[in-house]
């Protein structure tokens, strides 16, 4: 791996790890900073630490560097078919140590690209969580990540020499460029895994009953009905006994109310809110009754129930225009989520036909009538050996 802090280098691992041992492959993840973590006692996460001037601390990474190659050369040497070196691998002078050291086998480097600072901010968010950062207040430690990426950056040099490699757009799964000069093993499952979505275990939940669908409005920010509250109670009881360290909402707070007795119950968990995954917005008949649109907007009603997909809300939206919207929050989930844990997103009826059809390639046209129950979820496994859809209860 290759690639600068938060890029998704080990989020791309995992996902690689996870896919390429469906395929019956041993594979084993080296990571630098893992190995950091158990062999220095002292706390390494001061920024100063990652200073290409301190050299002291270039000892330190050196040689935890060092000591990962040794051990992925044994495992390869041993019985491992694939080792992954997960570390920034920043410069080339450290490359050519890896082609040094594991000379002997192929070597793939696949670096990992992404300059959106909105996910940027997420993903370094999600960082603190390590126990290296607990001493320090989020200012403080967003500051301190922040420096050590910007040391980084000034020894950062990009692949372009490198005899085999891809350069990836790791939030949206695009190879931006590739040289591969060798019949490299396995090199074609590599390239299509890193292409494609992968979700292991994702539950898709649609928010709990409101206000305003007691009153068959749409649109708004209702708050849970009575009835809404009690089946968010039975979902955090029904997910008590599963890990779940990240829920993905939308901003309203039917989403977040439906999400937060869930997080109650787990150990460790964050909400996450996503504006990508904000109900349709329905423009001039935000907050009116289907009754009241159909008797007082009869055109709205009429030209919208001739192709509910293409058709757009006066002053809002249509299914069509949140496609993009909903491809990029599905992205950023995946980009901040470990794809070997559950990831759970509480969504809304549309959304999550959107959300249900980007895993199930439904018709364009069929997607407004996908059926999204209140007292049910989706459960999603979408990996390249498996895909499974199950409606699921919860009472």
């Amino acid at each position: 791996m290759v690639g600068l802090p938060a890029r998704g280098k080990s989020t791309v691992a995992l996902k690689l790890r996870e896919s390429l041992k469906h395929d019956a492959l041993r594979v084993r993840i080296f990571n630098n900073g893992d190995l950091r973590r158990k062999m220095i006692p002292v706390n390494t996460s001061y920024a100063r630490f990652f200073d290409p001037d301190n050299r002291e601390g270039v000892a330190l990474r050196e040689k935890i560097g060092l000591i990962n190659m040794q051990r992925a050369r044994k495992y390869l040497n041993d019985r491992g078919n694939i080792a992954i070196l997960d570390a920034t691998n920043a410069s080339r002078e450290r490359r050519k140590i890896i082609g040094a050291m594991l000379g002997d086998h192929h070597i793939l480097f696949v670096e990992c690209v992404n300059e959106d600072r909105e996910i940027l901010e997420a993903s370094i968010l999600q960082k603190l969580d390590l126990e290296e950062f607990g001493h320090l207040t989020q200012e403080e430690a967003i500051e301190s990540f922040k420096l050590r990426i910007a040391y980084y950056q000034s020894i950062y040099e990009p692949l372009d020499q490198e005899s085999n490699f891809i350069k990836l757009d790791s939030l949206n799964n695009r190879i931006l460029s590739e040289e591969i000069s060798e019949d490299i093993p396995y090199v074609e499952q590599v390239r299509d895994f890193l292409l494609t979505d992968m979700v292991k275990n994702l539950f898709l939940i649609r928010h709990g009953e409101t206000h305003f669908n007691i009153e068959d409005r749409i649109g708004g920010d209702s708050s849970l009905s009575p009835a809404g509250e009690e089946q968010a109670k039975a979902l955090a009881d029904y997910f008590g006994n599963k890990k779940i360290p990240l829920i993905f909402t939308s901003q309203k707070k039917r989403t977040i109310q439906t999400a937060e007795p869930i997080r109650a119950f787990q150990k460790k968990c964050e909400i996450i809110p996503l504006p990508e995954f904000n109900e349709i917005d329905s423009g001039i008949c935000e907050k009116m009754s289907y009754d009241e649109i159909k008797k007082g907007l009869p055109h709205v009603y009429g030209e919208r129930k001739k192709d509910k997909y293409n058709y757009i809300y006066p002053e809002g939206e249509g299914y069509v225009t949140m496609q993009d919207r909903i491809y990029r929050g599905i992205k950023k989930t995946l980009y901040l989520s470990n794809p070997s844990l559950n990831i759970m997103i509480v969504g809304h009826r549309a959304v999550n036909r959107m959300i249900l059809s980007h895993f199930l390639f439904r018709r364009r046209e069929d997607v407004p009538y996908i059926y999204i129950p209140q007292d049910r979820f989706y459960y999603i496994s979408s990996t390249h050996n498996k895909k499974l859809f199950q409606l699921k209860g919860y009472q």
